[in-house]
């Protein structure tokens, strides 16, 4: 059986941190996804997916993520239920496996003309080493 989930989109509000009664560190956010196309509106739409990570990688993401900042996510999803009231809610989420910073730098930095503060580009007439 396969359960694999690749996603590119943008964080909805900053991670929030947290630790289990064991120390192990588990970061969670909500992640934009645009779903390519527009509504009968003429407004794009997208999947607010949330997302779960855990231990160090959680940790990195509280540290370099911030609302609206671009990254890759690939993982499993994973369902559950949960009683409230009397009544059974439902829950699917992503268990990250891997995170990738596609718009990196610390949460204090910020961005200018769609450029992050302290980013070198590679510029040379050289051609490249690979």
């Amino acid at each position: 059986m396969l359960n694999k989930v690749v996603l590119i989109g943008r964080l909805t509000k900053d991670p929030e941190l947290r630790y289990t009664t064991s120390g192990i560190a588990v970061a969670r956010f909500t992640l934009a996804v645009d779903r390519g196309f527009k509504g009968q509106d003429g407004q794009k739409q997208a999947d607010f997916i949330p997302i779960i990570v855990w231990r160090g990688a959680a940790e990195s993401c509280a540290k370099y993520l911030q609302k609206g900042r671009l990254v890759a996510v690939a993982g499993r999803i994973q369902t559950g239920s949960y009683d409230k009231d009397g009544q059974r809610h439902y829950t699917t989420e992503v268990v990250a496996d891997e995170v990738r910073f596609l718009e990196w730098g610390d949460k204090g930095q910020t961005q200018q003309d769609g450029q992050i503060q302290g980013f070198t580009e590679y510029q040379s007439d050289e051609p490249l080493p690979f």
